[in-house]
């Protein structure tokens, strides 16, 4: 069979359109989107503050006066979605998966055979929106580029959530949520390729439709707008790209040592630490929360929610935008946690779990350059550990392999 050459610009967008990133290649590229992302727009690369605001949205529709509700006024409830850069950069997220799924011809729309999963998705969402409005921020706000703002909330929030994974994990490897497994029969293979090949076009147009968008938000004197919307659409792409989900970062690692997805996004918070200290020094404020109950019970409940949903705040976007209908019912999940916890803050929370504890700022105490050293110190030893579980893994699994037995030498000394 004649095979055609691959050339260097065939081969070039095989790579970067079609097939998946290595997770350090994806990560690091995020880490420094994450800091020019802080620098230029002064704010940190967050998602779940927005959609509690679109909770808040429909508080409004349902009469609720949400002016006088203290969360919303933390997260600064004003205007509406597409008036915020938060909005802005949550959109262009959900745009720049898309698109990255049609260039790649991954999108399809999927339904779980057991509807069990939907339900699964839901609770898991909840919780894991609950917990992270607890603790004033997610994978991203309260880890990801939570650490590089050297609050010590975010080192509070991320071992909460490593252990709420280890917990989850236990309860998602019950009967009940394990399910019994289905056989579904063939599908068309032909029909399915076909569909596959007109996604490419349909992404591209997409993808112009989208930067098109961006230029006339700056004309019109929406820069910041634009800005945040082309980041959206960076980051957006760059997770469906590498399937970046912090859920399966630590599932996995306590599951079968896989540690791959762990030690790049410690590698991309350590990078992204750098560039961060630079704008803070040239007088960007950094963003620093409470560290204390909320942050750990909130760390808890998101990495329990998470894994019981299948998907952390960017697995579950990438996810969606793949066409995985119970990663919708997850996105849901989340938005309703996170309402429930604005309504529930002037309730006794804020009261009990918050307002006790100060909030830490670690260059303020340690000196910029101390700050950063106790951060690697910190990402260094996250590291060391799940080295230390994949290796620990590995030798665990070699002791169960059966021991080969060379049946030729064998024969000969018979």
């Amino acid at each position: 069979m004649l095979q055609v050459k691959e050339t260097g610009w065939s081969r070039f967008y095989r790579r970067a359109f079609r097939d998946h990133w290595h997770p350090m290649t994806a990560v690091l590229v995020l880490g420094v989107l994450s800091a020019l992302y802080f620098g230029l727009l002064q704010t940190v690369w967050a998602v779940t503050g927005e959609f509690t605001r679109w909770g808040g949205h429909i508080l409004q529709l349902l009469g609720y006066d949400t002016a006088k509700m203290s969360y919303f006024k933390i997260i600064k409830l004003k205007g509406l979605p597409w008036d915020r850069v938060d909005g802005w950069v949550v959109f262009g997220m959900f745009g720049g998966a898309l698109i990255a799924a049609l260039l790649a011809g991954n999108f399809k729309l999927r339904v779980p055979v057991q509807r069990r999963r939907l339900v699964q998705g839901l609770l898991g969402g909840i919780i894991a929106g609950f917990g992270t409005r607890l603790a004033m921020g997610c994978n991203l706000a309260a880890m990801f580029t939570g650490i590089p703002q050297f609050t010590l909330h975010a080192w509070l929030f991320t071992l909460a959530t490593i252990a709420g994974t280890y917990f989850g994990l236990k309860v998602s490897l019950m009967p009940f949520f394990l399910g019994k497994p289905v056989i579904l029969p063939g599908r068309r293979v032909v029909a399915a390729e076909t569909v596959k090949s007109r996604q490419p076009v349909i992404g591209w147009f997409l993808a112009a439709v989208a930067l098109g968008w961006a230029v006339l938000a700056w004309q019109a004197g929406n820069g910041k707008l634009a800005l945040a919307g082309l980041f959206g659409l960076a980051f957006g792409a760059v997770i469906e790209r590498g399937q970046i989900c912090f859920t399966s970062a630590f599932r996995d690692l306590w599951l079968v040592g896989r540690a791959t997805v762990t030690k790049a996004i410690v590698a991309g918070m350590a990078v992204q630490s750098l560039g961060t200290l630079y704008f803070i020094m040239q007088g960007v404020p950094a963003k620093v929360m409470w560290a204390g109950a909320g942050a750990v019970i909130g760390g808890l409940l998101f990495g329990f929610g998470i894994v019981i949903a299948g998907g952390c705040e960017t697995g579950w976007m990438y996810r969606a935008m793949e066409g995985q209908v119970n990663f919708w019912i997850v996105g849901l999940g989340n938005i309703i946690g996170a309402t429930v916890l604005a309504v529930a803050w002037d309730k006794g929370l804020y009261a009990l779990l918050v307002a006790p504890y100060p909030k830490v700022d670690l260059i303020k105490i340690l000196g910029p350059w101390g700050a950063l050293a106790a951060t690697f110190v910190f990402l260094g030893l996250i590291y060391t550990w799940a080295r230390w579980r994949e290796k620990r893994h590995k030798y665990a699994l070699e002791l169960r392999l059966p021991v080969e037995v060379n049946t030729t030498a064998v024969s000969d000394n018979q």
